[in-house]
């Protein structure tokens, strides 16, 4: 009989600076699967779970779909609905039959109310339920807030590589045949971690860029070595105000913890004397300006304070409001309101109106944005990304949808659900071609980079306001670890 493997998968990336809670309701309207309908959903995508069933069968072990669960980036998760995807884990689990190992997907850096580490909560849950000699293998996403809780829960975690996030599959497709090896009695995965007091800004984050290269080529000889498994970096979630936030290190060894622990060690002090290297290096919104109009388009702006991709609402102005009072068009943006979409609809294709768009959230990114605008195309809002992306996402919705435009040049998709935009057939698929706009504004920091940099002469990262500033000195902190580099200087690591 071959082995039988169960897959689990439960991601929230949590941003505890948002006032509002994820609901139950957010998962449900994202992602909420138990049994066979994880593998349909899951098998042919990028997704590290798709990678864990590539991975499985191709070793002749039996996947077995248990759960899956996600929500957009947001706030906290709200206690009742933890409380519930870990039940319905459960649940699914008992329905499972017996199982040989589990392959795990966490975010990394969810929180939950009374649940700060919720990742290391419900890994630790599935530990007690399986005991200690039971192989847990599992997937973080590169921007996790490692814990100690997670390490001692699993026998090995690999985190993503790539910042935008192009080899989750291959990951998945790691940790499974970590796991067969594991159940044939070839290795004993052995982890150890480091977590050094230091908080990467989310600027300094991709992964392609010449600050990252020494960190790199070492975790690559490291891997090179007898007896190596894995390792990984992971750069944390800044927007996550709890004790684990920040930089972390994992090594995977085959039962040798010393060596695991000196590895982690090693990889954890290279960055540490590198430290400033990975201090954010913000341009404002008027400097922005000002080295766009001096560039030849399609020039992306990556609007960092209303970062989709860690929980803002989409909805903000400050970019657009900027470009239309220093008259740089064409101009492109996406913008989340259903409250607009639904004017634009009934004023109908063709017909002018003066719209109020974005500014809805919150007073933190903006005020809405009043014009007049030629309503140019109403529609669904689905499309399909065939090549990987970050997030590993194939199919998506962006709801009922809307283009408009302005006399000035300025043109805005404005969709109905919040998205983001990991794929140029966001707007392809409504009619755009970005090859027309001088300044295409992106809501992401490096997570665009992927669909958008091949369109695009220049890409700025613009330090806007908002829930997902690079400025961290907008937001206070209460529960982080002190002293911690660079919020204090004095902060020491040996």
């Amino acid at each position: 009989m071959p082995h039988r493997v169960g897959v689990v998968a439960l991601q929230h990336e949590s941003n505890t600076f948002i006032a509002r809670r994820t609901s139950l309701a957010d998962f449900e309207g994202h992602l909420l699967l138990a049994g066979e309908a994880v593998r349909e959903r899951f098998a042919h995508s990028h997704h590290e779970v798709g990678g864990f069933f590539a991975g499985l069968d191709g070793a002749g072990i039996e996947a077995v779909p248990i759960f899956a669960a996600r929500a957009m980036p947001y706030g906290t998760i709200e206690a009742d609905a933890a409380k519930s995807l870990v039940g319905r884990m459960s649940d699914a689990l008992d329905r499972a039959g017996p199982l040989d190992g589990l392959l795990v997907a966490p975010h990394g850096a969810a929180v939950a109310e009374g649940e700060p580490d919720f990742d290391g909560h419900w890994l630790t849950r599935l530990r007690e339920r399986f005991g200690a000699a039971f192989p847990i293998i599992g997937t973080l996403d590169l921007h996790a807030n490692v814990s100690p809780r997670m390490i001692a829960a699993c026998d090995a975690l690999i985190a993503y590589r790539t910042n935008p996030h192009l080899d989750q599959r291959a990951r998945g497709e790691e940790a499974a045949a970590l796991m067969a090896r594991t159940l044939r009695g070839e290795i004993r995965p052995t982890m150890a971690a480091a977590l050094p007091p230091l908080c990467v800004n989310i600027e300094r984050q991709a992964t392609a860029e010449p600050h990252w290269i020494p960190l790199l080529e070492l975790a690559g000889r490291q891997r090179k070595l007898t007896g190596v498994l894995s390792n990984s970096l992971a750069y944390g979630f800044p927007y996550s105000d709890v004790p684990e936030m920040g930089a972390a290190t994992i090594a995977v060894t085959d039962d040798d913890g010393p060596l695991a622990e000196v590895l982690a060690d090693e990889l954890a002090a290279r960055w540490w004397d590198d430290r400033r290297e990975f201090a954010g290096r913000l341009i404002g919104v008027e400097e922005a300006i000002r080295r766009a109009s001096e560039l030849e388009g399609p020039i992306c702006f990556l609007d960092m304070g209303d970062n989709i991709g860690g929980g803002s609402a989409a909805d903000g102005t400050t970019l657009i409001h900027a470009l239309r009072e220093n008259g740089l068009s064409p101009a492109l943006a996406v913008l989340c309101d259903p409250i607009a979409v639904k004017m634009a609809e009934d004023a109908g294709v063709g017909s002018r109106r003066m719209l109020s768009v974005g500014g809805r959230s919150d007073d933190l990114h903006g005020p809405p944005f009043t014009a007049e605008f030629t309503v140019l195309r109403i529609g669904g809002g689905t499309f399909v990304e065939p090549s990987a992306r970050h997030g590993g996402i194939v199919a998506f919705d962006q709801g009922r949808t809307a283009v408009v435009a302005t006399d000035g040049g300025l043109t805005l998709l404005i969709n109905s659900i919040r998205t983001a935009p990991f794929s140029l057939n966001q707007l392809t698929s409504a009619g755009i071609d970005p090859a027309q706009f001088r300044v295409i504004v992106a809501k992401g920091v490096h997570a665009p980079v992927a669909a958008y940099g091949p369109v695009c002469n220049h890409l700025i990262r613009v330090d806007t306001p908002g829930v997902t500033a690079a400025d961290l000195t907008r937001f206070t902190y209460g529960q982080r670890r002190t002293p911690m580099f660079p919020f204090e200087e004095s902060a020491t690591y040996s």
